[in-house]
């Protein structure tokens, strides 16, 4: 199979990865941030932060949006230690990130291990202007390597800057990132290698490597988007390769 989903904790499932096997991660963790109070932040939920006032929607909250800064920081750079020791020598991390937690994203980087190499802008063109304010409408991702580049090995040139809205039609999930961006950055992985996003949401990394001939392993702790996950996968499966009999994997799967 070219791709493996697993439903439970982020940390037990990368435990037990082998190493140097991973060429590139590329996930999209919850923020964790704006919250200005103890009680915004734990009283709180995903769907509140992200729906717009007076917005209805069906699609389902998340959990791993209400923890302080250190915490988040914490909870970030282990994770990121497992991936990079599953990672080869070379590979690439890249992490999305909001202009709060900026800081302490890319000091978890570096506190796992990783050398930072610099950020990438992902810019949203229908963000709303803010009356006395500048528009916040940029996101970011931080990445690093294992160690030195190697421009041989994956010889291809991405932009900075990337721009699209995120979807409105079939979107699946809350916070979820634009397939064309998604299908950029999945590039930064040698074709045919190994694409891991440790917070896979409704499989936007995995679709996007799929569709660009690279494998992919996710990892989900939400039973729900893990299923809307293994949809999406399966259905794109279908669009470059015979379909194959897949059953949903991972310590915490049923």
């Amino acid at each position: 199979m070219p791709y493996a989903l697993h439903q439970g904790d982020a940390l037990t499932v990368l435990s037990q990865l082998p190493d140097n096997t991973i060429d590139s991660v590329i996930t999209d963790p919850p923020y964790n941030s704006g919250g200005r109070t103890a009680a915004e932040r734990t009283n709180r939920t995903a769907r509140t932060k992200y729906t717009s006032g007076g917005t209805r929607t069906a699609l389902e909250d998340f959990d791993g949006e209400n923890k302080d800064q250190r915490s988040y920081g914490f909870w970030l750079t282990q994770i990121l230690t497992e991936a990079y020791r599953a990672s080869k020598v070379s590979g690439t991390c890249l992490i999305f990130s909001d202009w709060r937690q900026l800081p302490i994203t890319t000091d978890a980087l570096q506190a796992a291990g990783w050398t930072w190499r610099g950020i990438a802008t992902w810019h949203k063109p229908a963000a709303r202007p803010q009356k006395g304010r500048i528009k916040q409408d940029c996101e970011y991702v931080c990445w690093g390597t294992k160690g030195p580049v190697n421009p041989d090995a994956n010889p291809v040139y991405l932009p900075g800057l990337f721009s699209a809205s995120q979807p409105r039609k079939d979107r699946a999930h809350i916070t979820q990132k634009p397939l064309e961006v998604m299908r950029e950055l999945v590039k930064i992985c040698p074709t045919g290698g190994t694409v891991l996003d440790f917070c896979a949401g409704s499989g936007s990394t995995g679709v996007a490597a799929l569709l660009e001939a690279r494998d992919f392993i996710g990892v989900e702790l939400s039973r729900h988007y893990a299923r809307v996950a293994e949809e999406r996968l399966r259905e794109t499966l279908q669009q470059v390769s015979s379909p194959e009999e897949f059953t949903l994997a991972g310590p915490e799967a049923e």
